[in-house]
């Protein structure tokens, strides 16, 4: 009797983690051209960009609530408050992380931001392996020591501590983690991260706009852009929740080298940052440590029907 369920579900189970590649790999993509949209709107202030990113996401995010999916959720959320307290802890770390890499590009440190990225996966690897007893296979061990050999190297040639390096891929690890472990679906998770940040976003452009010092609204182009921080924020942080449940956090940890290996080439093709031999060397390594990893992933996807 036991064996029904168990060959039915093994389906589904298959299919819930095609569609968390899936959706992982559409997130990652975003945040790779992320810089892009964040370069079109440089001449607005860092701060007011995160500002705006937080609010318009808030509006995105309720009109789906409301047109979609209803705010049955959010009333079921009022009477866990260890789990409101755990989105809040999980919205401080999105919206330092936010500020510091929209910062990064606005000043030309686009590759130091795309270090930290290349780093994160190997935190959320060791998070993983702390915190949810998560193993590696062999072949997998030896991508994470290729992807370490390439992130020392990388950090070597910066020649000093890479603080936003450090700073990106520590809150970004440690928010996937934690929304790992929160039973909460992606959009309503989202939602109340929002909702948290959206006070001190309000009062931060309240402030701006007393001071005659706020952008939005002083040319058409810069008012039209702004709102589609809301959009380019949510979207791909709802695709990247979905890819957490789905997925190993081992798993979630490698494919999302496609963003920071996206930003790389950004910065050196797109905006002429200096880039050279050594710059080259990490690269290799780490994509060639990516390549691995995927090939195993694939090698066993193909023995798990076998085995059924």
């Amino acid at each position: 009797m036991s064996s029904v369920p168990a060959a039915l579900s093994a389906p589904a189970d298959l299919r819930a983690r095609r569609q968390g590649v899936a959706a992982a790999l559409c997130a990652f993509t975003i945040w790779g051209l992320a810089p892009l949209y964040f370069k079109a709107v440089g001449s607005v202030p860092p701060t007011e960009i995160v500002a705006h990113r937080i609010l318009w996401s808030l509006v995105f995010l309720g009109g789906l609530l409301a047109f979609w999916r209803g705010f049955d959720g959010l009333r079921r959320l009022r009477d866990q408050p260890r789990l409101l307290g755990l989105l809040c802890v999980t919205a401080m770390l999105t919206g330092s992380n936010w500020l510091v890499f929209v910062w990064a590009i606005s000043v030309d440190r686009l590759l130091e931001a795309s270090l930290g990225y290349f780093i994160n996966p190997l935190v959320s690897i060791l998070l993983a392996r702390l915190f949810l007893g998560e193993r590696l296979r062999p072949a997998q061990q030896a991508a994470v020591v290729l992807a370490s050999v390439g992130v020392a190297w990388r950090v070597w040639q910066v020649g000093s501590l890479p603080w936003i390096a450090l700073f990106l891929a520590l809150t970004f690890g440690f928010y996937g983690l934690l929304r790992k472990r929160a039973p909460v679906d992606a959009l309503n998770g989202l939602f109340v991260e929002t909702l948290v940040t959206a006070p001190l976003a309000l009062a931060w452009l309240a402030w701006l706009g007393a001071g005659e010092a706020l952008h939005f609204g002083r040319d058409t182009l810069t008012s039209a852009l702004l709102p589609l921080a809301g959009v380019l924020t949510a979207v791909p942080l709802m695709l990247f929740a979905v890819g957490a449940q789905r997925l190993p956090l081992s798993t979630i940890a490698f494919l999302q080298y496609l963003a920071p290996s996206l930003n790389f080439l950004l910065a050196v093709f797109a905006f002429g940052e200096p880039f050279g031999v050594a710059q080259l060397v990490g690269f290799a390594f780490i994509w060639s440590a990516l390549a691995l990893y995927s090939a195993d992933m694939l090698r066993a996807a193909r023995r798990e029907p076998a085995a059924r």
